[in-house]
């Protein structure tokens, strides 16, 4: 079982992650965009993060690249799950930090899955 930070700002995405994970075996903390995560993740440690791009007040990306710069997430893994599905995005995300990318609609099965394989990739499950 792993903590995990799942960021989007809208609320039924956050309730369909929390849920497959959770149904999954996860423990899922919620926050609706990046300054609520950033401040959650000043406080407290998660085994993987999970963020939207396309948020307000901070990006995904930009979101992802702060988190690096905390010594307790130099090395947890980050995954984007976004509706956004261009190459130069993808590259962003990576320069900025993210160790993968699931698309918006994902399917329950399909990102439970990625969970699991980012996790055994870390050595965390």
């Amino acid at each position: 079982m792993a903590r995990i930070l799942a960021i989007d700002d809208q609320f039924v995405i956050r309730k369909l992650v929390a849920a497959t994970l959770e149904n999954a075996g996860h423990e899922v903390v919620s926050a609706e965009d990046g300054i609520e995560a950033y401040r959650f993740a000043s406080k407290d440690q998660v085994d993987l993060v999970i963020s939207d791009i396309n948020m307000p007040y901070i990006q995904g990306t930009t979101l992802i690249r702060r988190l690096r710069k905390l010594p307790a997430y130099e090395n947890i893994p980050m995954l984007m799950l976004t509706t956004e599905n261009s190459s130069e995005m993808k590259k962003l995300a990576r320069e900025n930090g993210a160790d993968g990318w699931i698309q918006k609609p994902f399917d329950a099965i399909k990102l439970a899955n990625a969970v699991d394989k980012i996790l055994t990739k870390f050595d965390l499950h």
